[in-house]
């Protein structure tokens, strides 16, 4: 067979997949640290760095969780930094699937702080993660399950994870960063 042909199939059985993938609800997933001298800068406030790669992690859980494939980080949107993480604080992340397409999810991700011993608890940083399932040759793979949305608060995330999929995807055919 010639590669254009075998090209040609797979597209095809790809479609077949996409049209029986399962459907599925997508859980908030949670995970929690403690921020450490060396996590933070000069002003004993958390590197924004760190910030951004303990929410590419609570993107990735969520991801993993939600389509069983291994995933990989295609993009980050819209990080907002709200208010500075402080040494000694409890950080915790909430991720949540928000939207699917074929091969890609979008990936809300919220991060609190709390004063470990008062207990008050305030959001700090938001943002959206685009994370793919890849097959075992590193390509995308299209077996991501649909995802169902059961209440109005998952329709209206869903809402704004096909804006921010589709900005990607105009970003991606512009050639524009």
């Amino acid at each position: 067979m010639s590669a254009v042909v075998c090209l040609a199939v797979q597209v095809i059985m790809d479609d077949i997949m996409i049209q029986h993938r399962p459907a599925k609800p997508a859980a908030e997933e949670r995970m929690a640290e403690i921020i450490l001298p060396h996590q933070t800068n000069g002003y004993g406030t958390m590197f924004g760095g760190d910030v951004m790669a303990l929410m590419d992690k609570a993107a990735a859980i969520a991801a993993l969780r939600f389509c069983r494939l291994p995933v990989v980080t295609a993009s980050t949107e819209r990080i907002d930094f709200r208010t500075p993480i402080g040494q000694g604080e409890i950080v915790e992340a909430f991720s949540r699937v928000i939207y699917v397409g074929r091969s890609s999810m979008v990936v809300r991700v919220r991060l609190f702080a709390e004063h470990p011993l008062i207990g008050d608890r305030r959001l700090c940083t938001t943002g959206y993660f685009s994370m793919v399932a890849i097959n075992r040759e590193g390509g995308p793979s299209p077996t991501v399950p649909q995802l169902l949305l059961l209440d109005d608060e998952a329709r209206a995330e869903h809402a704004v994870g096909a804006e921010i999929h589709a900005a990607i995807a105009a970003r991606r055919n512009t050639g524009r960063p």
